[in-house]
């Protein structure tokens, strides 16, 4: 199985480029109308496919993968995060599975910054009010006050390349940092960033005035910040997420928001996406987006050629340099 002679089949449309060049190389079938595939659909595509290009918002489960064509050896995911698949089924059917790591640290990084800036300064709060009719009466002292960025402390929760990418933009706006991982960091990477690491994420939580989520969506960060931690949050904190919906509970911050427990919140990514919370809808002080914090164009061009290196390497007989390995695997 080699170039032409795979069948390669993407279940969402990719960009343009990317795909000129995915047919130049390979047997493709495309989703020319970018419809999300349901599960009969996605089940039909892996009983034909050499090779599955899925993304972010295909789930892959164990049910799937368990009826896959034989034929099929490899799931190259277009994004990072790969929660949407079932890994270990895959390596259990001697499936490969990469993805696309590194290419969209910087875009997260720039869109979690602009949250950070635009939050405590009510920037969508002004538009919107720029955009209501005689609501601007021109300016006064009082008018639109927000908090000072310089001086604050900033809590990351999950310091990998991402997390780390969004400290080195917070120092130069003068945000103290401060993190929690799984494991700390090593020492030359928190002198570079003046950080300071807590074991305790409890303890953290109480301590800063913006969080930061910034971990992947794993059983142990399902509702990592829930109803619990949200009551451990300063009076008037500023809560951001651009890492994955589960991680957050919704309904909580929710009761944070409406008891005046927090400055405001700004959200990329929901717990049911494309759903959002109807209650989150209600507050002047949230900023929501439609998942786009890496939507560059530079990020998807990039997340698109590795998609193709992984394809050719597994194609050509090689380990892909993108392969994620199981869990089980990662056990022994």
């Amino acid at each position: 199985m080699t170039g032409k002679s795979a069948k390669v089949i993407v279940l969402r449309k990719l960009p343009a480029a990317v795909e000129a060049r995915m047919a130049e190389l390979f047997d493709v079938e495309f989703n020319n109308e970018d419809r999300h595939l349901d599960k009969a659909e996605i089940a039909s595509a892996m009983a034909r496919a050499d090779v599955l290009v899925s993304t972010v918002t295909d789930r892959i489960d164990a049910e799937l993968i368990e009826t896959a064509g034989d034929q099929l050896k490899l799931i190259a995911n277009f994004g990072n995060g790969v929660d949407n698949i079932d890994v270990d089924a895959a390596y259990a059917r001697s499936i490969t599975v990469t993805n696309t790591p590194s290419v969209l640290t910087e875009d997260t990084a720039d869109m979690v910054m602009a949250l950070i800036l635009a939050l405590p300064r009510r920037m969508v709060e002004g538009d919107r009010i720029m955009r209501e009719p005689g609501s601007f009466t021109g300016w006064s002292p009082n008018w639109m006050l927000g908090r000072r960025l310089g001086g604050k402390k900033l809590g990351i929760v999950g310091m990998g390349r991402i997390g780390q990418a969004v400290a080195k933009r917070a120092i130069a706006f003068g945000l103290e940092i401060h993190y929690h991982n799984r494991n700390r960091v090593h020492e030359e990477i928190e002198q570079e960033l003046g950080a300071k690491y807590w074991d305790s994420l409890d303890r953290m939580l109480g301590h800063v005035d913006f969080v930061s989520a910034n971990c992947p969506s794993t059983p142990a960060t399902y509702h990592l910040i829930g109803q619990r931690r949200m009551k451990l949050l300063k009076q008037g904190a500023y809560l951001i997420n651009a890492s994955r919906g589960q991680v957050l509970d919704e309904d909580a911050l929710a009761d944070a928001l409406e008891e005046n427990r927090l400055g405001g919140a700004a959200l990329d990514v929901f717990e049911r996406e494309p759903a959002v919370n109807p209650r989150l809808l209600e507050f002047q002080n949230v900023i929501l987006l439609p998942h786009m914090s890496s939507a560059t164009i530079e990020g998807r061009l990039g997340m698109g050629e590795k998609v193709l290196i992984n394809i050719r390497t597994f194609l050509d007989g090689h380990r892909p340099p993108d392969r994620v390995l199981p869990t089980l695997a990662e056990e022994h």
